[in-house]
């Protein structure tokens, strides 16, 4: 079972996101709020963190990026899918570079918003065509401050495609211990936190394609 929490200030789209996600089998709405406090508080209730937080970028007492930066703060480990009506970009970078696992617009269609969510909770990140657009124009525009290695490029690419540290050490012909330094590396160059973030860093600085 998939849990997610949804956050939305606008209660007639809160209800709608709640009610399709609940009619998966697969998925658990275990909480609903509409302001970025709100959920960290529930954050602090759950007996257990969530799969997916998914989160408007418009919130009344927080911005997006912040938000998505105090829940992360809260809970690491936990996946944020940012919902907003439009790719801005100054808003997608600053929510990718908070620590957002995804960018989705709130007028994806449903079915699409099921798969996201899953795919999202699985650890893989999740990207609107039109912000993989916004990405790749940022990073030919600015251009990463520090170049991966050609190895590196390689493990991210892995990375990208889901894979776990044995998987990539044994299509590389690498040994578990040395992907794991060359993750460490990747995560340092690219100033994230975690695997999922690395992949969209690399995403947004053109290393490689949105799986």
């Amino acid at each position: 079972m998939i849990r997610v929490v949804l956050v939305d200030d606008h209660p007639v789209v809160l209800q709608g996101l709640r009610s399709y996600l609940a009619l998966d089998d697969q998925i658990d709405v275990v909480a609903a709020v509409g302001t970025a406090h709100e959920a960290l508080a529930v954050l602090n209730r759950l007996p257990v963190p969530p799969d997916v937080v998914l989160m408007d970028m418009h919130l009344p007492d927080l911005d997006g990026p912040a938000a998505v930066r105090a829940v992360k703060g809260r809970c690491p480990t936990v996946p944020v899918v940012a919902l907003s009506s439009f790719a801005e970009e100054g808003l997608v970078v600053a929510a990718v570079r908070a620590g957002a696992a995804g960018y989705l617009f709130k007028a994806i269609p449903p079915e699409q918003l099921l798969e996201a969510v899953k795919i999202a909770a699985s650890g893989a990140p999740v990207l609107h065509p039109e912000v993989q657009r916004v990405l790749l124009a940022h990073a030919a525009q600015h251009g990463p401050t520090d170049p991966l290695s050609p190895r590196e490029l390689e493990v991210l690419a892995c990375m990208g495609r889901g894979l776990s540290n044995k998987e990539i050490g044994a299509v590389l012909a690498i040994t578990e211990k040395t992907v794991k330094t060359h993750v460490s590396h990747i995560l340092a160059k690219l100033n994230v936190q975690d695997r999922t973030q690395a992949v969209l860093a690399g995403i947004r600085d053109h290393y490689i394609q949105a799986p």
